[in-house]
């Protein structure tokens, strides 16, 4: 599995996306938030964005599952690459307050009784205790992320190869 990471990212930037017509050119748009520094900042969520998705909607990694707003934390948004190999998630403003507000709300009894949902056959054999501290620091770590992004009025994406 690949790393997930979240980008606040501005109008202009997310309208350079949104116009993009190829994954070839969503890529690229990418490319330049991770290696320029075009973003308003970033969240690295390692591999814990797999188990974070899956404790915030019903133990599934898919994107439709769950209820909004806490299925738009990392899956959720406009999805802007059409191959399977690459998720570009993007959130408005409106979407990441919203997400925002609802990950405050949530706390470690309500994150591990979402990851206590997840089939272990189907996540993998790092499921336990200590896969779970390492998911709450990374959600930890997330919603301050989007705390800081909504109040400075940003878009997010998020990116992750698989």
């Amino acid at each position: 599995m690949t790393l997930g990471v979240h980008f606040a990212i501005d109008a202009e930037t997310a309208d350079r996306l949104l116009a993009a017509t190829s994954d070839d050119e969503v890529t690229a748009v990418v490319e330049e938030i991770e290696e320029e520094g075009t973003g308003l900042g970033s969240c690295d969520t390692d591999k814990a964005w797999d188990a974070i998705h899956r404790s915030l909607t019903d133990g599934r990694l898919s994107y439709d599952n769950g209820s909004y707003p806490l299925n738009a934390v990392v899956l959720g948004g406009a999805q802007l690459h059409e191959e399977d190999d690459y998720v570009v998630s993007l959130l408005t403003p409106d979407q990441v307050r919203e997400v925002a507000d609802a990950t405050a709300a949530v706390d470690p009894a309500a994150l591990r009784a979402g990851y206590d949902r997840i089939d272990v056959e189907d996540y993998g054999p790092e499921f336990g205790d200590e896969d779970f501290a390492y998911t709450w620091s990374n959600f930890a770590d997330l919603a301050a992320f989007f705390r800081e992004a909504a109040d400075a009025g940003s878009h997010v994406i998020f990116t992750v190869g698989l």
